[in-house]
């Protein structure tokens, strides 16, 4: 195997194997305009919420989007786009099913499942051969964007995106607290050494409006989003609010009504480029 072709693999040089059988060899790009991992390191920062958020403000802008679940163990993307219908099987591939409101593509484990409260126990070869079909065996189509909704950590799930799908890039997800920015800079450190490109950063809950006063409240600390994009020369493209409507509407799997959009802008201008709407 090639130094190349293992690139920055921490087995280098020290196995047998393939690139293929290690999941090195990326896969084509396919009829898929961008692709986008979302991603932070961190759990619990909104990882995807901003996926899907995204996903509705590119539909808005009349772009075909899809978003491949990559948190295998833990996947919320289905009940976020209120996506119930399990995927259909044609001699072509996997059909993915389709948000009601926007038609927005969505591949995810839980869309497999009898019962989504269901856990999947399943360790790392398993779970990166099965982010690998859903990006390979499954009929994207056309797609504008392809976004990637990102597990926690810097292990199996995400380096399997990294080395096995075409990526243009990374958005980092964080939120206010230095402990958060702490793991989110692992997750940089890992896109730096897979040649995944940081397109931007994204810090999310980063502040509350009172809804009496209109006082802004930092509930989880001044933010320090200036400081982590000066520190890795990245550029810093939004900065989310704390929004009940967001949970709200997630819960009842209706996000596609989510009409604040425009604190998604910057994102979609920087990562996708300007769209006529």
């Amino acid at each position: 195997m090639s130094e190349n072709a293992c690139g920055n693999c921490a087995q280098r040089g020290a196995c047998d194997s393939t690139p293929e059988a290690c999941g090195v060899s990326k896969g084509p790009k396919r009829s898929i305009g961008r692709i986008v991992a979302i991603g932070s390191g961190k759990g619990g920062v909104g990882k995807s919420s901003v996926s899907a958020l995204m996903a509705v403000a590119l539909a808005r802008k009349g772009l075909k989007v899809g978003i491949l679940d990559a948190d295998i163990t833990g996947p919320s993307i289905p009940k976020l786009m209120g996506i119930s219908s399990m995927p259909m099987g044609s001699p072509l591939g996997i059909i993915p099913p389709k948000s009601p409101t926007l038609g927005i593509s969505v591949m995810s484990i839980n869309l497999l499942l009898e019962d989504a409260t269901k856990p999947v126990i399943w360790r790392g070869p398993i779970i990166a051969n099965t982010i690998k079909q859903f990006y390979e065996e499954v009929l994207w189509g056309d797609l504008d964007a392809l976004l990637i909704d990102l597990p926690p950590g810097t292990s199996d799930a995400p380096l399997t995106v990294m080395q096995s799908i075409p990526l243009d890039g990374m958005v980092v997800v964080t939120s206010p607290q230095e402990l958060a920015n702490m793991v989110v800079e692992k997750a940089m450190h890992m896109a730096t050494m897979m040649n995944t490109e940081i397109l931007g950063l994204v810090e999310n809950m980063a502040y509350a409006i009172c809804p009496h006063c209109g006082q802004r409240w930092d509930v989880f600390g001044p933010s320090s989003l200036d400081q982590l994009a000066s520190k890795w020369s990245v550029e810093r493209v939004a900065t989310l609010p704390m929004d009940t409507s967001i949970s709200k509407l997630g819960d009842m799997g209706r996000i596609e009504e989510y009409h604040n959009l425009e604190l998604l802008d910057p994102i979609i201008q920087a990562f996708i480029g300007p769209q006529e709407t």
